[in-house]
């Protein structure tokens, strides 16, 4: 097996994490199947993420940033304030359709570990703090109360449990249904 230089021996590794944790959960995945997916020794693996938590700590700092990322470039596409929190509602239905999707990373992982983990605590925490702070300012540019935000941020987490559940996107339409219909002048 050729050397790896650091940086692309960890990415190798937080994609192997990425797949084998999102499809199998944080539990039954072992820093062994990750390193057979990554291909690399288990002392490299072990050299960059001493610890599972660790490695499970760098896969949901990273995956949270793509997911932030991609929201956030599928509503800046859009113009009308308004438009823009449905815009949401319409992402969420595209990712719900995504091959593999098995729900929120971050509502499966706090469930699997939440109660033991208080890293897993935080992080999910933090990524769900920053999805609400996101539609807060949603919410905000488009000149509504400011308790429509936790409203929309309750229709979209539950549109993901129930889509993860379900294995279908109708979740998305219904909150987007739902939250059309919070955005109607009273």
């Amino acid at each position: 097996m050729p050397p790896f230089d650091t940086e692309a021996a960890r990415t190798r590794l937080l994609d192997a994490a990425e797949e084998l944790f999102y499809a199998r959960g944080i539990r039954s995945v072992g820093m062994d199947d990750i390193r057979t997916g990554a291909g690399l020794p288990l002392k490299r693996v072990y050299a960059l993420y001493p610890a599972k938590e660790n490695l499970v700590e760098a896969y949901l700092e990273r995956r949270d940033v793509r997911w932030r990322a991609r929201l956030a470039a599928a509503v800046d596409a859009v113009d009308e304030p308004r438009e823009r929190i449905l815009a949401v509602f319409d992402w969420l239905g595209a990712w719900f359709r995504e091959p593999g999707f098995r729900g929120c990373a971050w509502i499966n992982g706090f469930g699997e570990l939440g109660s033991v983990s208080p890293a897993m605590a935080r992080l999910a925490r933090a990524h769900k703090q920053a999805f609400a702070d996101y539609l807060d300012g949603l919410v905000a540019a488009a000149g509504l109360r400011a308790d429509v935000g936790p409203q929309l941020l309750l229709l979209a987490e539950g549109a993901m449990v129930t889509a993860g559940i379900f294995g279908t996107d109708a979740p998305a339409v219904q909150a987007r249904a739902a939250a059309a219909a919070l955005l109607r002048p009273a």
